[in-house]
């Protein structure tokens, strides 16, 4: 059994072995991109660790009263704290605020397992109070860390939690699950699967999320639209991206799904066996790689890169947009 997760079948087994070998850390890191599972492997574990009534040592029963309140996160022993929405910040008061609540004895399970979700966002202050803890770990508590990555958290916290680092899934992994979970057909399946990126949470989205792959076609036809648009007509686009009462709000998502694009345009150009993560667009992606070549690609890849990397750094967006468009490619 694997906890009811998709993949990540070592990080599955490792926590059950400390459960059945009594060597449970006080505490863990899982790392790794949006949607892979952080949340979901951490919840199991605090089930895994507290339910009254296990199959076996390490496999929850799933249907006990202590199981189903973890998995609606309101069980007294489990507590999940994270900054207010994602990209705000993790307070020192949210981090002191729990150490006072973990010096108390746990109320009915084993242990109280508390989650810090997204920690890369924890102020500098709130991490420092963390590490206190961390160095002087209260009895019968479990912390349980996720971030994006070891680098963007401070080496001494790193250095005192078990560290799980999950990576993406096989697209074929995660076509399969969508089928037996969601009854998807496969063709259905294979697209969300590819457009996750291996990342069982991103295609479960998506899933639920309609709008947002119509949002995508939307852009990528904008996208087409523009390869063939005058200067004219790219500066009214630009326009319209950068207008609060346009498009503004949405340009990141929109850049990230263009560079998506590209990237398959030069996986393409260069040769790769891989298929495309647009699979609805392959014959699109197939035509451009073959008329534009590698080097084409390459920049248009690294122009988009930039122009992320410059909004995030609060540059003039309108005047970084329209350098953009006016670079894109005349087909």
């Amino acid at each position: 059994m694997n906890w009811g997760i998709l993949g990540h079948e070592w990080a599955v087994t490792l926590l059950t072995e400390h459960i059945l070998q009594g060597k449970v850390r006080h505490a863990y890191l899982i790392c790794g991109a949006k949607g892979l599972g952080r949340r979901t492997l951490a919840l199991r574990f605090a089930k895994a660790l507290n339910c009254p009534h296990p199959l076996s040592p390490g496999q929850p029963c799933d249907v006990c009263s202590t199981c189903q309140r973890i998995e609606r996160e309101q069980h007294p022993d489990l507590a999940i704290v994270e900054a207010e929405h994602e990209g705000g910040t993790l307070k020192v008061d949210q981090v002191r605020e729990l150490q006072h609540n973990l010096a108390l004895a746990p109320y009915e399970g084993r242990y109280r397992v508390a989650i810090l979700l997204r920690f890369q966002e924890a102020h500098v202050s709130a991490a420092n109070a963390l590490l206190k803890m961390l160095e002087e770990p209260p009895p019968q508590v479990i912390l349980v860390l996720t971030a994006d990555n070891t680098e963007s958290l401070l080496p001494t916290i790193v250095s005192r939690c078990e560290v799980l680092r999950l990576r993406p899934l096989p697209v074929e992994t995660v076509s399969q699950g969508l089928q037996a979970r969601l009854d998807l057909t496969a063709e259905r399946a294979r697209l969300l699967a590819h457009l996750s990126d291996g990342r069982p949470g991103i295609a479960l989205q998506l899933h639920k999320q309609p709008d947002r792959l119509e949002q995508r076609q939307d852009w990528l036809s904008d996208h087409q639209a523009l390869l063939i648009a005058n200067r004219v007509e790219r500066f009214s686009y630009a326009k319209l991206l950068t207008d609060p009462k346009g498009l503004k709000d949405s340009l990141p998502a929109i850049l990230q799904a263009w560079l998506s694009y590209w990237r398959d345009v030069m996986l393409c150009s260069a040769g790769a066996s891989i298929l495309p993560v647009n699979l609805d667009y392959s014959e699109q992606i197939e035509k451009q790689a073959h008329r534009l070549g590698l080097a084409v690609a390459q920049r248009v890849v690294a122009d988009i890169e930039r122009t992320l990397e410059q909004l995030d750094q609060n540059v003039n967006a309108r005047l970084a947009v329209e350098v953009l468009l006016l670079n894109l490619p005349y087909i």
